[in-house]
Order: structure tokens, then sequence, then C-alpha cells
């Protein structure tokens, strides 16, 4: 299990495993004055006092900007999801086959996480921003064309823009979210995150059966394009850019670097994680930099030079705020051989356990998403139930139900109970602690794959297979949620590759059983679901070997993931 005995004393520099209290029993004897704190929970990362900087920023606008990206999660989530509402309609008025939209269910999955992967050097040169705009643009293209769908290779190719338009939210967003919130409340971010994704999936074919039971298939497309192209504007003028430079304010030192003209210079790249920051401030000599007196530098606190910080930027103004393109500073032109060479630096990030561990739980839901919904399109319309669109739509109520308890269980409750595990670790923080949660889901998930397919495969009344569709739900949002967040905890430098890895694992798994899933099928929905819920089994009971080896594999990758950091910010640097 995690280590619940540290050392006298905290020496180990690991990824992951970090002081998160200052106390009695804090584990580390050294001055920590310097360290900014909320209450006594030391804050990581550690914030600059630029008016510039994401991690100062009021409550409100990091509210605003939390909903604007979750709002995103949900509208692409929806729209990825919808297509099934209009399966029946499109059937009856071209003969086009629920196969067919299998197919491009295959297409979405590649879609989502290839562009992801091919897209993610962007977010390192030119920003945050850009992503969500050409995002919405995607959607915005793939909702048109479904609204004015006539063959088979319309319902397969416009899936192709609608999963690129989704690939925003597979890793930009997580990134934006770490960008404005510490890492105590990862938990909770992960959890909003989850949400938004399980509110888009469930809800988007919900309204996508009424949608096309009163204003007929087309509106699916059409009204999802309406919503892209509103939020395209929203974003325009109401996303601000979150992308921030804390290496060109303060050096590990926290001195600020000034160029001949009294501006701040970039640092030489920071290839420690956040964690090691801490550590590394709490040990370091005090230096007072140049710009202040030389006596009253002697008394100044780590805390106070970080303040002066302040004083050497400008707040940007709003139309920088809302730039389209907010480039590196180690930007070369165009950006074009660096973008290359980042592309082919990502792929280094499948040597990592806890990327593979997180692409698992979430491909694992991604699966069972496509069996399910396939039974209940295909199914649950004949007899004994004989459900129309709206009401195979309603069948994602319960599975909302279960995610939002999922979500509140793996997100702000992990939180909770990170902070009471550090506590009773002296102070010291274990990225495996939130891992235990992982039980409860374990348990769940396999029972509701049980009750939903028996009950589908047998014509049970509804309340057992809804109840079913309530822990599937509930698996959703907590398996996703800790598994991510794990991920962010373990390497917090190196979220959106990790988010990166996470996606492609996850799709392409999905991609694999979608083409299988009518196969599959066929040979009979009780004996499917069985080997389900024992697949699911397995993969959810990997956080045990996480929980028991997960700091091990951390320190057998802790110098892979500083020469990964020390290369991706030196790459034509």
């Amino acid at each position: 299990m995690a280590d619940l005995q540290p050392t006298d004393t905290f020496d180990e520099v690991l990824p992951g495993t970090r002081r998160l209290f200052t106390d009695e029993w804090a584990s580390v004897s050294v001055d920590d004055t310097g360290l900014e704190k909320h209450g006594d929970i030391i804050l990581v990362p550690q914030p600059t006092t630029s008016p510039n900087d994401p991690l100062n920023w009021g409550l409100a606008r990091k509210i605003w900007h939390t909903f604007l990206v979750l709002y995103m999660v949900a509208l692409t989530a929806a729209t990825s999801n919808v297509a099934g509402a209009a399966s029946t309609g499109v059937n009856e008025q071209y003969g086009i086959s629920y196969d067919v939209f299998n197919t491009g269910a295959g297409v979405l999955f590649v879609a989502i996480g290839y562009w992801t992967l091919l897209s993610s050097p962007a977010v390192h040169l030119y920003g945050r921003r850009v992503l969500y705009l050409v995002g919405t643009v995607w959607g915005l293209i793939g909702n048109i064309w479904f609204g004015r769908l006539r063959t088979s290779n319309d319902a397969i190719w416009t899936q192709l823009f609608v999963g690129a338009s989704e690939s925003v939210a597979e890793a930009v967003v997580q990134l934006s979210l770490l960008d404005i919130w510490f890492e105590h409340q990862n938990g909770t971010s992960m959890g909003l995150y989850t949400l938004a994704t399980t509110v888009g999936t469930y809800v988007g074919p919900l309204v996508g059966g009424y949608v096309a039971d009163q204003a007929g298939w087309r509106w699916i497309g059409y009204v999802g394009a309406i919503t892209s192209g509103f939020t395209l504007v929203l974003f325009y003028f109401g996303l601000e850019e979150t992308a921030f430079e804390r290496g060109r304010y303060l050096t590990q030192e926290g001195d600020v670097r000034l160029d001949e003209q009294g501006s701040p210079i970039s640092s030489p790249p920071d290839k420690l994680g956040a964690e090691e920051k801490v550590a590394a401030q709490s040990q370091d000599q005090d230096q007072p930099p140049a710009p202040v007196d030389e006596e009253a530098s002697r008394h100044m606190t780590q805390a106070q030079r970080n303040r002066m910080s302040a004083s050497f930027t400008r707040p940007k103004t709003y139309w920088q705020r809302i730039a389209l393109i907010t480039p590196a500073p180690n930007l070369h032109g165009s950006g074009a051989k660096q973008y290359v060479h980042r592309l082919w630096h990502t792929m280094r990030i499948f040597s990592f356990p806890a990327v593979w561990y997180a692409g698992l739980q979430w491909g694992m839901q991604n699966i069972a998403l496509s069996f399910y919904l396939t039974v209940e399109e295909d199914d649950w319309i004949g007899p004994p139930w004989n459900y129309g669109d709206a009401a195979v739509g309603n069948m994602n109520i319960p599975c909302l139900i279960g995610s939002v308890l999922g979500c509140i269980y793996g997100g702000w409750c992990s939180d909770k109970f990170l902070l009471w595990m550090t506590r009773r670790n002296k102070g010291i923080m274990e990225a495996e602690f939130r891992l235990y949660l992982m039980f409860l889901c374990v348990l769940v998930f396999p029972a509701g794959m049980l009750l939903f397919g028996i009950g589908s495969a047998k014509g049970w009344d509804w309340p057992v297979p809804y109840l079913g569709l309530g822990f599937i739900g509930f698996g959703y949002g907590c398996a996703g949620d800790l598994s991510l967040t794990y991920l962010a905890d373990s390497y917090p430098d190196m979220v959106l590759e990790g988010m990166v890895g996470v996606a492609v694992i996850n799709n392409t798994l999905a991609m694999i059983f979608t083409f299988v899933a009518s196969y599959w099928l066929d040979t009979g929905i009780q004996n499917c679901f069985i080997e389900l819920s024992v697949l699911g089994f397995v993969i959810l009971m990997l956080s045990l070997p996480m929980i028991v080896y997960g700091k091990a594999a951390r320190r057998w990758t802790r110098n892979n993931y500083q020469s990964f950091l020390r290369i991706r910010d030196t790459i034509d640097a």
C-alpha cells in the first residue's frame, strides 16, 4: 500500500509526492516562511503576484472561465453522442442502416483521439484559445453537414469533423482548469470536468430524441450548428488566454530577472515539477533580487520577494487577453519545425504507466457506452418495451443521475479524502491516496452492467435495468475522475501530454469495440454483458497494483519525466 510512514526528513524529490501541510507533524524541518499558503495548505504551484498570473484571478473570474471551458466540454460531448437519436429517422427516409452509424461512431473516436494528438503542440506554441476556436469551427462544419445528410458517406464522414471538435475537451480543457486552480483542488476541478462530459454524453441524446420527435431529425444537426455558431462568438470575446510562463517572472529562488530595459526576461527553463519547486524553495538560501536594498533584503521572506515581481509586469489589456494567438517566448517564425519536433516528442508519453492506467479506465467507460447505447437503440424500440426516440432518450436520465453522484464522489469527496490521508501521513501527500476510492467503483460498475444486460436480455420491466444504468453512470463519473486526477497529481507539469496519451488510448479502444459491438451482441446480450462486466472488473482492479506499486513506478519514471520536461521546454529555445 502507499507508504503512510515517511522518513524523518523528506529529502526525496519525487513527482506526485509532496508536502501539503505545514504543522508540528510535518516531516520537513526547514524554514518554510517563503511558501505561499492557504491556511496550512501549501499552494502548488506557487503563485507569483504578476497581475497576469491566472492563479491570482479573483473567484468570479475563475468561475466564469471554468464555466466556459466546461460548457465547451458538455457541448462537444453532446454533439458527439447525438447521431444515434437521428438513426431511426434517417433509416426510414434513406434506408441507411444502423451499421453505418456504428461505422460513423468508429470514425468519431479516431478523430477525437488522433486530432487531440496532432493538435497538441499548438497549445505550447500558440496558446490555449486558438484550439477552442478551431474546435468550434470543426463542430460548426460537422453539424451543418449532418443536417444536410443524404448518403451513407455523409453519415460517416460528418463524424470526422464532430470528433475533431471534441478533441479540445480531451486535453486542453484539463490544462485550462489546472492553469487557474491549485493542486489540492484537482479532484474538484477534474470532477467538474467529468461531470460536464457526462452531462453532454447523456443529455445530448435525450435532447436529440425530443428534437427528432418534434422537429425532425435534420434539426439535430441544425440545432448543433446554431449552438456552435453562438459558441464561436462567445468564446472569441469571452474566453481569456490562460497560458502563463511562470519561470519568466521568478527563478527557482524567486529572483526577478530583468533585461537592459528593466523588463523581466525568461529564466532558464525550470525542469523540476511543482512539487520539486516546493522542496527546493523550502531549502534555498535567500538571495535578494538586484533592485532591492541589500540591507532590507536580508530580512525579506521568499513570499515577499515573490510579491515584488508584480512591480515588473503590466496587466494585459482586454484585447491582449483575447488575442487569437499568444506565441510562446521561444517561437521561431511560424513554429512549423518546432511543431513537428514537439509532436514527435509527445510520443514519449506512452512510457508512463499512469498514462496507460488512466487511458484504460476511460477506455472501459467508452467501451461500455457503445454497447448499452446500441442495446437501447436496437432492442428497446421493440417488444416488450416498444420505445420511441424520446423514450430511448429518457434512458439517459438514470445514467446522468449516477454520473453526478460519481463525479461528486470522485471529485469533491476525493479532495477531502486526500487531505485527510495527507494529515495522517504527517503532511506528505502521495498521488495514490485517491485511488483507494476506486474500490467502490469496482463493485458498482460491473453490477450495473449485469443488471442492465441481463434485464435487457430477459425483457424485465424498466426499474431494474434503469438501476443498472444508474450504476453504470456512477462508474463513468467516478472512474474517469479519479484516474485523470491521479495522472495530474503524479506528473503535474506534464498534464497536457498525459491527457493526450489518455485520449489516444481510450478512443482507440472505443473505436475497436465500436466496430465489434454488433457482432459481439449477436452472440447474445446476456452473455455479452456478463463478459463485459468481467472485463470492467479486471480493468478497474488495476487500481490495486497502482496503489501498491504506483509510487515505485513514479520513482522509476522520475528521470524520464524530468528529461521529458527538459527536452520539451528547450526545443529550439
